[in-house]
């Protein structure tokens, strides 16, 4: 898919944001009647269109996790718009994604249309089977945003205005029913890790959509606050843990979580489906045509240009919240593999640049041993790490001359500290001007991650290190969205809810050993390592799994889906969140919890199956 994803060839939605489609081409196809003749005869054409029509969907950042546990703003009055739960049914972001993902069907119902006119081959029929695929995933991110919406296997290329909404219950039932015949019936690859529809990314959405559709159909919530339910059937639960099997197919988890997640590892066995980029293949101006991941989930840290240091805006987006940093015990590789825990002060070739491929980027540019007598920018110790096991390490930093604030014509001026960040604490380390060793303090977390803007750990899943900059669009890493770790805890919560907890806590103990942390004897053996900033929080066997999906899949944007899917939100939210001490916050002036996003307005006043009485409670 790499190597056509930049087809000449393109379909925009307009008209409506149902997706109704216009043709832009070099051959002038301006005419629906030139479209048709053009595209029943070569259907393959609008495959790449509709994967492409993936990558907005992959990249969005705020929708999926605001209104979580995870993240914070450190420098902003709050934590953004969907954390405040003041979305309104006018907000661009929410159009922007509703609109996305209505392309993205609208792009498969075409694919499958021009297919099936194209008449009975292998390659129709996979064109048809990769267009069910892609409608699913599609689908899947509607539903877990907004809830029921209308649903549509028509191909739409006329000004219709008349699409009610389609009940859940139907909904997930024909997403399911297009999984099982393309998995039982099609001749898609069983794996493909270039960025296509196969047969495993079939079973894996598949076990997504039914493990959502088990809570939202056969789960009650009985308690917002206290985030209770009862369970009126387990068959959907059984049925999500089928498919998970099937996604995993039987692959163990013996690559470690660093290499998983390497930068020059892409498409490896662990891979199920990804929204893909090339920058060889990009055809324009490679500065512009790749995505911004690397530009998140980090704190402020300057131009890095200037400092050498990879960072946001001076707004700093979605850094680790105190919840997140305590998650992530001594030992574990995924707090390594997840955050650059070392950053390095560049050398300035001119008073006005940094080195930036010899600043953050050495920890991919140069070797281990160069990268011990660089000089230390920042150091972030494991959670659980004791103050005198960080101070060993530290000692040997001062001994060797790297702890020092160096002339600003020469190196980075970033000033150089180190900290163990543990539940709403950090005990920080400030390097002494010169280079002795620094005294210890303590401070709040949300003093340390607001200090002079440029304190927080940095995600680096995304790292590109062939990127000129970390800002624009110049990140060209593919971004997983099914893969086979997710999979393993989709089956371990799939079989807690269906009562068969020791199959779940064999999935859940096959991804902590890989992670190199102790395999749990029961769920009630676990301790949350984590302090809730209101109340007690007494985990539950859920809580358990929601923890180990929290360490496993950070800033693979699904926190949001995962609170919203366990009817966890509102207690999650009283729990961490800086701002939502009161379940009214969450709620309207009648008492509507907003569980879902809003259904966008435009939505509401164009299709004229729709009215006020559609929209989502709360709004």
């Amino acid at each position: 898919m790499k190597k056509i994803i930049y087809s000449i060839f393109g379909l925009s939605a307009s008209l409506l944001m149902m997706g109704c489609s216009d043709f832009l081409d070099p051959r002038n196809l301006s005419s629906p009647d030139d479209a048709d003749v053009y595209f029943t005869e070569h259907p393959e054409q609008i495959r790449p269109v509709a994967y492409d029509a993936i990558r907005s969907i992959a990249t969005q950042i705020d929708l999926l996790d605001q209104a979580a546990d995870l993240f914070i703003n450190p420098r902003g009055a709050d934590d953004g718009t969907f954390s405040m739960f003041q979305t309104t049914p006018d907000n661009g972001t929410v159009k922007s994604f509703y609109t996305n993902c209505m392309a993205l069907v609208n792009k498969a119902n075409c694919m499958i249309h021009y297919a099936t006119l194209k008449g009975d081959s292998k390659e129709t029929r996979n064109l048809i089977a990769e267009g069910k695929f892609l409608r699913a995933l599609g689908y899947y991110y509607l539903t877990q945003q907004f809830g029921a919406v209308p649903y549509s296997e028509r191909y739409i290329n006329t000004p219709d205005r008349d699409y009610p909404r389609t009940p859940l219950d139907e909904l997930y039932s024909n997403l399911l029913a297009d999984c099982q015949d393309v998995y039982d019936n099609s001749e898609l690859d069983k794996q493909n890790h270039k960025g296509m529809g196969s047969k495993q990314a079939v079973a894996a959405i598949a076990a997504k959509i039914a493990l959502a559709a088990a809570w939202d159909l056969d789960t009650q919530l009985t308690d917002a606050v206290a985030g209770t339910y009862s369970t009126t059937s387990t068959e959907r639960f059984k049925l999500a843990a089928e498919w998970a099997e099937k996604a995993i197919n039987g692959i163990e988890l013996t690559m470690s979580f660093a290499e998983k997640w390497a930068w020059n590892n892409e498409g490896n066995a662990e891979e199920i489906f990804s929204a893909q980029w090339d920058r060889k293949g990009y055809p324009g101006d490679k500065t512009t045509g790749g995505n911004s991941m690397m530009y998140n989930y980090t704190a402020y840290f300057g131009n890095c240009i200037q400092s050498g240091l990879k960072g946001t805006g001076s707004g700093g987006t979605n850094v680790m919240s105190a919840k997140a940093a305590s998650l992530f015990e001594r030992g574990d590789e995924r707090f390594e593999g997840t955050f650059m825990t070392t950053f390095y002060n560049a050398p300035k070739p001119d008073k006005e640049h940094a080195n930036w491929s010899l600043g953050y980027m050495a920890w991919y540019n140069l070797p281990q041993e160069v990268q011990d007598t660089l000089p230390i920018a920042l150091k972030f110790y494991a959670p659980t790490t004791t103050a005198a096991q960080a101070e060993v390490d530290i000692k040997k930093i001062v001994a060797a001359g790297r702890a020092v604030k160096f002339d600003e014509n020469t190196y980075g001026v970033n000033e150089p500290f180190a900290a163990i960040i543990t539940g709403t604490n950090v005990t920080k380390w400030d390097f002494k001007p010169d280079g002795s060793m620094p005294t210890r303090s303590v401070v709040a977390y949300e003093d340390f991650i607001r200090e002079a803007a440029n304190n927080g750990t940095c995600v680096r899943k995304y790292d590109d290190p062939e990127s000129a900059a970390v800002t624009g669009s110049q990140c060209y890493r593919d971004i997983p969205l099914l893969h086979v770790s997710e999979m393993y805890l989709v089956a371990a919560e799939a079989y807690l809810l269906a009562g068969q907890e020791a199959k779940s806590l064999e999935k859940l103990n096959a991804v902590r050993k890989r992670a190199g942390v102790s395999e749990l004897s029961s769920y009630s053996a676990y301790k949350v390592p984590y302090t809730a900033l209101r109340g007690i929080f007494n985990p539950t066997s859920l809580d358990v799994v929601l923890d180990e999906r929290a360490r496993e899949c950070y800033a693979e944007r699904t926190r949001y889906y995962d609170l919203r899917r366990t009817k966890q939100l509102v207690r999650y939210n009283l729990a961490f969140s800086r701002f939502m001490d009161d379940v009214s916050k969450m709620s309207n002036a009648d008492g509507q919890i907003k569980w879902y996003r809003p259904i966008p307005q435009d939505e509401i006043d164009n299709n004229t199956a729709l009215t006020s009485a559609d929209q989502n409670p709360g709004y």
